[in-house]
């Protein structure tokens, strides 16, 4: 940020001065210091400074004054002004030769112009100069901030930037993916969206203006095909939360002004990233309790509550089928994850859930039905669309979808389901739920990790369940099998396992030793020792049904007492 040597020069101070060299540079060279430097110049002389000199030391040495000259030009500065008439009367034409030849701007000042008024006056429009810059990036900062506090998008933070610097901008989220671009090349856009082809990579950057500016450390330089620009991270809350992309068209216009105006652009964005964060979790918390009290709570299906479901995008007039998942994950992903880490746990957690409501979204819009999923402590509540196909095949046709894109996006997970469809239809949210529990619940005790238990399945269960409760039928479990339980807890047996397998094969023992993986006589010793500690003949029918009437209570009572 700087004055053009051209409004310097008509400063009254610097009216007498004439210019020997490189007037044609003084619209473009612009002067943000002042100071008295003699020789030797050395590291005294910063870039786009204005230089005054009595050329003391080489006076009488043309060649000296020339390589003080040069020293000066090779600094970076703006301009040099010799004071004439003590030590040098006349500049060599060598020296304002040296100077045209780099388009350098030389001046000639009387001796009785003094330095200190120069300086004096040069440093006043310097200043004046910078606070009016500073009160235009102020405003420009507040119009910003505005455009984000009145509820104005990403693109109206880019056209207020672009307008003010004439720098090609555009916003990405934390992937990369453009959200807003103001005259940004079109084709880089394409290739961080994903629409093309192509690499983009970060790359050491070389050298840009402006080292002392505060973001000269953050400016990042990016390749993107045969294309380079600059980014600079937003953050909020030390979280990543995007990009701001800029493709100035030389490092020129990396001026100190248009680096003030990026850095506020930062602020924006970031703030922008945090309302929409804050009002996206609101409505998630919204959307969550809202389907967990439809679920768990025997709800009036008045106006107000649809009202309210339609608020959030929900359509509670139509039938669905209630799927109820615990997720889980092996042991080996479990050992893997692990941590003692609670922020880490919780936001393992956050993101695990976030996969799989984009699954429910995705297959719901694959097979055309809407959803509407949440999550409390590890519990999966699916509602889905159902239609006039049975629910099952309906729900199957779902979750094959979920669980085949979530397996290649968490290896390990397994979620095993309840589901049901209440037969009364419409508004059976809750009983649905229940019911999809209740499924859940039995399959528990049946399936290994990551089956589907269908209500409509579990008539047999649901019976037995009840007839658990009675006192009676609790005593004759009991005296049934205590025996054989004592034993498999002794001798760490499992003759409770073999007898349900033998079973499942209709008492053929050449099928269930093959399935148990022993030798027959090992199978025919376990089956005598089940016969002598309950009492009964596994030749008897009324025995064997009492046997595995009881085995199924008692394993439902286990069940309910995990």
């Amino acid at each position: 940020m700087g004055i053009p040597v051209k409004d310097v020069l008509q400063l009254s101070v610097l009216k007498p001065a004439r210019v020997l060299a490189g007037e044609p540079q003084m619209e473009n060279r612009e002067i943000e210091w002042i100071s008295v430097i003699e020789t030797p110049v050395e590291n005294f002389v910063r870039k786009n400074e204005f230089v005054l000199s009595t050329g003391i030391g080489c006076s009488e040495d043309p060649v000296a004054l020339e390589s003080y000259v040069q020293d000066v030009i090779n600094s970076g500065a703006s301009v040099l002004a010799f004071a004439t008439g003590r030590h040098i009367y006349k500049i060599p034409d060598r020296v304002i030769k040296a100077a045209s030849k780099h388009d350098f701007v030389l001046l000639e000042l009387p001796w009785e112009v003094r330095f200190g008024d120069v300086l004096h006056d040069v440093l006043q429009e310097i200043s004046r100069q910078k606070q009016a810059e500073q009160q235009r990036t102020e405003e420009i900062r507040q119009e910003l901030i505005n455009c984000v506090l009145n509820g104005k998008g990403l693109q109206e933070i880019m056209k207020i930037v672009y307008e003010n610097t004439a720098i090609p901008v555009a916003i990405s989220d934390h992937n990369k993916l453009v959200r807003a671009n103001y005259y940004f090349d079109q084709h880089m856009i394409q290739v961080l969206n994903g629409e093309v082809e192509g690499d983009y990579q970060l790359i050491p950057s070389h050298e840009t203006p402006f080292k002392d500016h505060p973001l000269y450390h953050y400016i990042e330089e990016y390749q993107i095909g045969a294309n380079y620009c600059y980014q600079l991270t937003i953050l909020s809350n030390y979280k990543k939360q995007g990009y701001l992309l800029f493709k100035p068209e030389s490092e020129d216009e990396l001026t100190w002004s248009n680096l003030n105006i990026l850095e506020h652009a930062l602020t924006a964005c970031a703030l922008y990233f945090v309302k929409e964060n804050a009002i996206e979790m609101t409505e998630i918390r919204l959307k969550d309790n809202f389907l967990l009290d439809l679920a768990k709570t025997d709800m009036e299906m008045d106006k107000q509550l649809q009202s309210k479901a339609q608020l959030l995008g929900y359509d509670l007039t139509k039938p669905y089928i209630c799927l109820v998942g615990e997720i889980r994950f092996t042991k080996k992903v479990d050992d893997h994850i692990g941590t003692p880490d609670q922020a880490v746990m919780s936001s393992s957690m956050h993101s695990r859930n976030y996969y799989i409501q984009k699954e429910v979204a995705h297959a719901g819009d694959v097979l055309k039905r809407r959803t509407m999923a949440t999550f409390e402590d590890g519990e999966v509540i699916v509602f889905l669309e159902a239609d006039k196909r049975p629910y099952m095949e309906t729900a199957n046709q779902f979750l094959d979808l979920v669980e085949r894109r979530l397996n290649e996006l968490l290896a390990g997970i397994n979620i095993s389901w309840g589901i049901s469809m209440h037969k009364d239809g419409i508004y059976t949210f809750h009983k649905s739920y229940n019911e999809a529990v209740t499924a859940y619940n039995i399959g528990r005790q049946q399936h290994e990790i990551g089956e589907r238990t269908f209500f409509s399945d579990t008539r047999m269960n649901r019976l037995l369940m009840a007839l658990s409760h009675e006192k009676e039928i609790e005593q004759i479990v009991k005296n049934t099998l205590h025996k054989l339980i004592e034993y498999d807890q002794k001798r760490q047996t499992d003759l409770i396992h073999t007898f349900i397998v033998y079973n499942k094969y209709n008492s053929n023992v050449s099928q269930t030793a093959r399935a148990l993986n022993l030798h027959r006589q090992s199978l025919l010793h376990r089956l005598r020792n089940i016969e002598q500690l309950t009492g009964l003949s596994l030749l008897n029918a009324d025995d064997m049904f009492l046997l595995e009437l009881s085995v199924r209570l008692w394993m439902l009572k286990k069940v309910d007492g995990e």
